[in-house]
């Protein structure tokens, strides 16, 4: 008998002499915060060493500030979440869910950690949706008992003539590339849901705007208000004390900035380009413990994976090395691949180790900005995050001080003056992007794992939705 049905059979056994525990007081008693979820880039997935994804972060996080374990559990299908919710099979659900009004009369939403705007979404090249009228005759299909099913029917009250599906079997992923690859017509999706996905579904466009404004929460069951208050503190506390940014900057952070020319040439470029030096980048990886595709998107990044490429200031070769620093790591041609490709991920390791005090995923986005901009001036940026009282080792506090590198007020009260502050940032977001893109691409090959780049925890969320089982975390 499992600890979980012991306590319900104590809870039951107190209601019949006493007041019922609490929700609060039933998950301290049980030691245990019982999440659901769904699997997703957006909300959870299994990584090489466990579970990730934001949703279960900030749960983990709420398990740690009520002092008990955490057990989550990714249901099968959308619509179940909330089904199980309502009868207490879960403590909560924490998917992302849109707060609805129909949903509301089910359950109870504890206090949002995120806002998302919610669109239409068609495919480039054909008719943008502008209206509901343009609906009319598309074939449309959504997520089952999703919020986007709930926004259409609205919208059918005053425009009959539209119909649209409600899938009980895809995700909003699948859904997409269905749209993509001209499967259907439109689908819905949120904003976050959106920026994840377009770097892997290049041709999807948003439209009509059916929310410029939904707040994500978690779920609580209609039965008491105590567990929500722990929420509400928690959620309060990670606001403040800068974490619940972090959070969300590691899994969107670098999707702001999408480039349709540069992620069609990458997918036709993996296949034309990148078998040719992919097994350089593989060896060269494997020596320095990282994952070959974050060292082949750094590779495309700098030079196209073009082993002849060179630019105006003689940095030169697919990863294009200074004639300094290819003297300094003991490169002797910088354009033949090999010792390029070699050179790269030298470099690319030694700058991880100067930043050696700073915890993952963090501590890799400093290092590709160092091999961007240099050290000095990756530190001179952290030292004026540091002057305004911000956490200097967390990129997402860092990130905004670059472009002060180029502002002659800023730049003259650091060690190593003017640089081009903009650079750095738009490099790492361009490579965070690519190594995206090719962890999708790899994993449609037969068999193979995905592994995590390097250090302590992994980088990418693509290709989450393509995870099949449940589990508990």
């Amino acid at each position: 008998m499992t600890r979980f049905v012991l306590v319900m059979m104590l809870c039951a056994a107190l209601a019949t002499c006493s007041q019922a525990p609490t929700l609060l007081e039933e998950v301290r008693l049980l030691g245990e915060l019982r999440v659901l979820t769904s699997e997703s880039p957006t909300t959870y997935y299994q990584g090489p060493r466990g579970p990730m994804g934001p949703e279960f972060e900030l749960a983990r996080g709420f398990a740690q500030f009520l002092g008990v374990q955490l057990s989550m559990v990714s249901v099968e299908k959308f619509h179940e979440l909330l089904p199980r919710v309502e009868i207490g099979r879960a403590h909560m659900a924490a998917a992302g869910l849109t707060v609805t009004e129909e949903r509301s009369r089910r359950v109870i939403f504890g206090p949002a950690y995120q806002t998302v705007t919610q669109h239409v979404v068609y495919r480039r090249g054909t008719r943008r949706p502008r209206s509901v009228a343009d609906l009319v005759g598309k074939k449309i299909e959504v997520i089952a008992a999703s919020s986007f099913a709930e926004r259409l029917r609205a919208l059918q009250q005053d425009t009959k003539e539209f119909v649209f599906t409600e899938n009980p079997a895809a995700d909003v992923a699948e859904l997409l590339v269905a749209v993509n690859e001209r499967k259907i017509d439109y689908t819905v999706a949120d904003s976050n849901q959106f920026e994840i996905y377009r770097n892997l579904a290049p041709e999807i466009r948003p439209g009509l705007l059916l929310a410029d404004r939904d707040d994500l929460a978690w779920a609580f069951p209609r039965r008491d208000h105590s567990l929500i208050r722990e929420a509400a503190r928690y959620i309060a506390f990670i606001n403040e004390s800068g974490e619940l940014k972090r959070i969300l900057d590691r899994y969107y952070g670098h999707t702001g900035r999408f480039d349709y020319v540069g992620t069609r040439r990458l997918i036709r470029d993996y296949e034309a380009k990148l078998p040719e030096y992919r097994p350089m980048f593989e060896e060269a990886a494997e020596k320095i413990g990282m994952d070959w595709r974050l060292l082949a998107a750094i590779g495309y990044q700098e030079s196209l994976w073009d082993p002849d490429a060179v630019s105006p200031t003689g940095v030169r070769g697919i990863m294009m090395l200074t004639e300094k620093t290819a003297n300094y790591i003991g490169v002797d041609d910088r354009v033949d691949p090999a010792q390029s490709i070699a050179g790269g991920a030298d470099y690319i390791s030694r700058m991880k180790a100067r930043f050696a005090e700073v915890r993952e995923p963090d501590r890799t986005w400093f290092a590709l900005a160092a091999y961007n901009i240099g050290y000095a001036h990756v530190q001179d940026a952290r030292a004026l995050a540091r002057d305004q009282g911000l956490n200097a080792d967390t990129w997402v506090h860092v990130r905004e001080h670059f472009e002060k590198l180029s502002q002659a007020r800023w730049y003259r009260q650091t060690r190593h003056g003017y640089a081009p502050g903009w650079e750095p940032v738009r490099y790492v977001e361009n490579v965070r992007n690519y190594y995206d893109i090719l962890v999708w691409l790899t994993l449609e090959e037969a068999g193979e794992p995905e592994t995590e780049p390097d250090g302590d925890e992994p980088l990418t969320v693509a290709g989450a939705w393509r995870a099949g089982t449940s589990a508990t975390g």
